[in-house]
């Protein structure tokens, strides 16, 4: 088994559509790491993460996934790692169990520890009460509990999130909040973008802030206020000052 130091590796990606979307981002991501993305709207937050997750092939560049060249052996490198976007994406006529098993038999995830793994995580999630209810009646804020569920099941090292707390209320985001602290804390990785700073803020680890498809500053948020000038000051005063000296530059 090939064996990194990072959960994520990223060369000198590039894709561009009608200009360039991600234009040479480099990162290395460290294990067991809660990593937050920033951005404003269409700096390529999302094309970038799709790219990692083999939703979007690059143009150029090079995506290592635990050690695994994503590029190579994109089967290998998704087995490593779980997707979940702002949309939540569960099959409306199925129950949560049998979305769970449905999502695990996909992964080759042995029946006994699907089943075990899904209740787990249905009670993690405070949705063991619907169980065996049919998801096509659920809110948007156990869909994306669901889909969080369903991304979990094969146990993966890296978790690509796209703004996980959209649309949230303030109890469903703290359950999600509380559930990704804790894979961390049992060594998982997460790679997460959000527009809602004051969340980020104490859940990052390490924030990387994209412009214009690159990567414009990156560090701890006391390396962030160093750099800003901003000593003390909240995330999203370093980042809304970071972005305007870039766009001033």
């Amino acid at each position: 088994m090939i064996q990194s130091d990072n959960a994520l590796e990223i060369v000198a990606l590039k894709k561009s559509f009608d200009k360039p979307a991600v234009d040479g981002i480099s990162l290395s991501i460290p294990r067991g790491m809660f990593y937050v993305l920033l951005g404003p709207n269409g700096a390529g937050k999302t094309t970038l993460l799709r790219m990692v997750s083999g939703i979007l092939k690059p143009d150029s560049g090079t995506i290592r996934v635990c050690g695994i060249d994503a590029l190579a052996d994109p089967v290998a490198a998704k087995q490593r790692l779980a997707w979940v976007s702002d949309e939540p994406m569960v099959y409306d006529r199925l129950t949560p169990l049998e979305y769970l098993e449905f999502v695990a038999g996909l992964w080759s995830v042995p029946s006994d520890v699907a089943q075990m793994r899904a209740h787990d995580l249905l009670d993690w999630l405070s949705l063991a009460d619907t169980a065996n209810k049919r998801c096509g009646g659920f809110s948007k804020g156990m869909l994306q509990k669901m889909a969080l569920a369903g991304a979990l099941i094969h146990d993966p090292d890296l978790i690509i999130l796209d703004e996980p707390l959209t649309g949230l209320d303030a109890g469903a985001a703290r359950q999600v909040k509380d559930v990704l602290i804790d894979k961390v804390r049992r060594g998982a990785t997460i790679v997460m973008t959000t527009h809602i700073l004051d969340v980020a803020e104490p859940m990052a680890e390490r924030i990387g802030v994209i412009a214009n498809g690159r990567v414009i500053a990156e560090g701890t948020l006391g390396e962030l206020q160093q750099r800003s000038g901003r000593s003390g000051s909240t995330l999203e005063e370093v980042f809304l000052d970071l972005v305007a000296t870039r766009d001033a530059a």
